[in-house]
């Protein structure tokens, strides 16, 4: 079962214009492939779509970087991963710098979830150190 490349009108292209009528620089590029149903194709908008970013998700992100660098996470290929505290202890710092530029302005659960998770990277990256070295 071969890869279809979508036919010549799969796509459209059309120059931007203003609500003046004034054409600007730049194309606007509308993908004119149908999916079966209606539904079908509002589900594979959806499943396309990224996950929505904000703070939390963000700290997270960060977070488990830390966890596969100390090694405690396998890598997105299943392999083990192999410790690099150098860039745990970056990241941990990301963090930190990121906690002294927000202070002030985040709500009480964002400044909550980033002292508990510096708190818990650097006591992991302390004990990952012990063994490390000794």
């Amino acid at each position: 079962m071969g890869v279809e490349s979508p036919g010549p009108a799969a796509y459209s292209l059309a120059m931007s214009e203003d609500k003046s009528g004034d054409r600007r620089s730049g194309f606007t590029v509308t993908d004119r492939r149908t999916v079966g149903t209606s539904s079908e194709a509002e589900s594979a908008t959806v499943e396309a779509s990224p996950p929505q970013v904000d703070f939390h998700t963000f700290l997270l992100s960060l977070g488990s970087s830390v966890l596969l660098h100390l090694g405690e996470l396998d890598n997105p290929d299943g392999a083990p991963a192999a410790p690099d505290l150098s860039m745990a202890k970056h990241t941990i710092d990301i963090i930190a710098m990121l906690e002294e530029k927000t202070r002030g302005n985040l709500t009480s659960p964002e400044a909550r979830l980033m002292e508990s998770l510096l708190f818990d990277l650097r006591l992991r990256y302390v004990e990952r150190s012990k063994t490390s070295s000794g």
